[in-house]
């Protein structure tokens, strides 16, 4: 069981990266940027289990399915990096490699009731149990769009 829990068919990607200037700001792509122990430099995040959020691209189109929308973008969900091609619900409590840095998933990152005003009647429950996860920084270093995510042997 344990050699299973640690088999992944492939590395995941970093497909978006968002900063928050301050608390209730939106989010601004960026390309690149350091993850520190306080999070992602520019963001407002603070050092801790959820120094930094996460979330899967697949889990986007469930999301909006949910929600009755066309469409549900990274800034609509507030997350900070945007993972593709792995499942991260798979890696709690496993230290896992992003671009330079390496983080530990703590847990789910729940959504917030400013999910009823972004998504509309019903958007808090849509993102219940695909709102992603937090984790915090353990090793510092620089991620950058196309990254690899994987775990630390």
């Amino acid at each position: 069981m344990k050699d299973m829990l640690r088999r992944h068919r492939a590395p995941g990607r970093i497909i978006w990266i968002g900063l928050r200037s301050e608390r209730l700001a939106d989010l601004a792509e960026v390309e690149s940027c350091q993850l520190s122990v306080s999070g992602l430099e520019g963001d407002h995040a603070r050092p801790g289990k959820r120094a930094v959020t996460l979330i899967q691209a697949e889990h986007l189109p469930v999301i909006a399915s949910l929600a009755g929308l066309d469409q549900v973008t990274p800034q609509m969900l507030r997350r900070n990096i945007v993972v593709q091609g792995i499942n991260l619900s798979a890696l709690r409590n496993i230290t896992i490699c992003l671009g330079e840095a390496l983080i530990a998933i703590t847990g789910p990152c729940t959504p917030c009731s400013r999910m009823e005003t972004t998504l509309g009647f019903g958007g808090y429950n849509a993102l219940r149990g695909h709102g992603g996860w937090c984790g915090s920084v353990l090793v510092p270093g620089r991620i950058t769009l196309g990254d690899k995510v994987f775990l630390q042997d």
